[in-house]
Parts: C-alpha cells; structure tokens; sequence
C-alpha cells in the first residue's frame, strides 16, 4: 500500500494553507498513494504557543471543515487522516483526528487523549481529553491505530491499539525546537522523537506513520518568541526500520510502501505479544506503584 505523509508549513492564514495542503493532495494521489496522512491541527497556526481565548473560534467551522475534507478524499479517492478542531459545546473543545474513506465518508474519528501543558504547548487550556479511547478505525486500507502528537510518547496507547487490531500506528504532529537551545539539546530531542515512536513499532510488530509540519511560527502573544518546527516526518517498519524520512526544513510529500503481510512476519519471530505477562502487570492501572 502506497502511503503519503505531507509535512507542510503554515501558510498566514487558513485559506492558503488548506488550498495548498489539498493541492499536495491531489499530487500525491496522483502519484498512486492510497493513505494520505496530514500533521496536526494543519488548517491554522498551532494556536496553543499562548492562552488567548480568541482562538477558540478556530473550532467554529468544525462541520464545514469536515464536509471540505470529505469532498478532498472523495475527490482524489483516497483514506484521509486529518487533525481538527472540535467544537462540541461551548467550553468543550477536542483535538480530534477524522478520518476519512476513500467516496469521502467518516470511517471514524479519534479524540487527543493525553493532553500536554507545557511552556509553548498549553494544550490543556483548549482542548478536553478525549473520550473515544484507543479504538482502530476501520479502512479500505486496513484497521489504523489514529493517535494524535503527545500521545507518541505513552507506549500504553500504542500498545492498546495493537491489542485492538490495529495494523498501523498513525500519529499526526505537531513539534518543534525553541531557537534559544542549544544543538546539543536539539539533537537529544530529535533523537527521542524518533527513538520513542521506532520503539513502539519494534514492541509492537506494527508500522508507525508520524507526520509533523515544519517551519516558524511565532507565538502570537509575544511571550516567546515562537517554535520551530522539526519536519523529520517518517515510516517505520515493523522492526522499527526507517522506511522514509523528511528533512528538518522543508516542506514535502513523503511516500513510503506499507506491507501488510510483514507485519505477520515479523511477529511470528518476535512474538512480543504471546509473552506478555498479563496476570503480573496490574501496576500499570496505578499512577505510582508505591505499594
């Protein structure tokens, strides 16, 4: 299965971006790939940089940014996994991934379940942890374990995907450097980045698809001066092999061959998942094991 991730930059506003963004679409659609894959929140800047309530209109449209997206994957007959806004109430927002089949329908939707707080990435502010769980949606390509960013970090969730069928571990994102650090620290963070999300396609015997944007964006409140983001998007193989792999710059369209059948393979000679001891693991259910 041919597979395209398209790392991309913010464009000024939501109308440029999304234009351009479908129009990576159609290219790669062209070019045979069957799973297009975008990074997260890709119809605006990544608003969380600051707590400004004005931001929360950005989920005003959640309906008619569903009906442009199912028109795009309808029209280029593609699987398309977006990362939107969701305005369910007022006061109740979610970081939601919809994916959509390939005549343009909802094959289904994931909900951010972790949720980050941290200097840049004020998350919690905007978005209610989600209340879907950790459920594959089912494809013409195959059973896809949607997770969204700081999810990549907890090997629980992808580890419940598997668990639940999932074929593939998709994980749309959005990440970066502050300018201010050092090279060094830049290049751990990328490192464990990479290093995290390859493990858990190697504990799990699955592909991991993570798709990040690239480029600056300045934090709107003028509090920091903003983050850029580290492209590095990449296809992992069942092993945790880089398959592909953007650069840290610019923007592309990522192609990269999913097979089904290696995951099978891979398993039966590392089979992770029939030794798991599942009678001794009731910790994991603790915040602390401290008992």
């Amino acid at each position: 299965m041919k597979t395209a991730l398209i790392q991309q930059k913010f464009y000024g506003n939501k109308i440029d971006t999304i234009n351009a963004t479908a129009s990576k679409i159609k290219e790669a659609a062209k070019n045979g790939a069957e799973l297009i894959v975008l990074q997260e929140l890709h119809q605006n800047e990544y608003f969380c940089q600051s707590e400004e309530t004005r931001f929360f209109d950005y989920a005003a449209n959640f309906e008619e940014d569903i009906a442009f997206w199912s028109e795009v994957a309808k029209e280029n007959s593609v699987v398309l996994v977006t990362s939107l806004f969701e305005r369910r109430t007022a006061g109740l927002y979610h970081n939601t991934a919809v994916v959509f089949e390939k005549d343009g329908t909802i094959a289904g939707k994931y909900r951010k379940m972790h949720i980050p707080d941290d200097p840049g990435f004020y998350e919690k502010f905007y978005f209610t942890p989600g209340d879907l769980g950790f459920e594959p949606i089912d494809t013409s390509v195959g059973r896809l374990g949607v997770l969204v960013c700081w999810d990549q970090w907890y090997p629980e969730a992808a580890r419940a995907m598997t668990l639940r069928g999932a074929e593939i571990l998709i994980y749309p994102t959005a990440i970066g450097w502050f300018d201010a650090d050092s090279e060094e620290e830049k290049r751990r963070q990328l490192e464990s980045w990479i290093t995290i999300q390859r493990s858990h396609a190697i504990a799990n015997g699955i592909p991991v698809i993570s798709c990040n944007r690239v480029g600056f964006e300045a934090d709107s409140s003028g509090v920091m001066e903003g983050i850029r983001f580290w492209g590095n998007s990449f296809i992992a193989g069942a092993q945790g092999e880089i398959l592909v792999q953007a650069d840290s710059e610019k923007e592309e369209i990522l192609y990269g061959e999913i097979d089904h059948a290696r995951t099978k393979a891979v398993r039966d000679i590392w089979p992770f998942l029939r030794d798991r001891r599942i009678d001794s693991y009731g910790c994991l259910l603790k915040r602390y094991c401290d008992e």
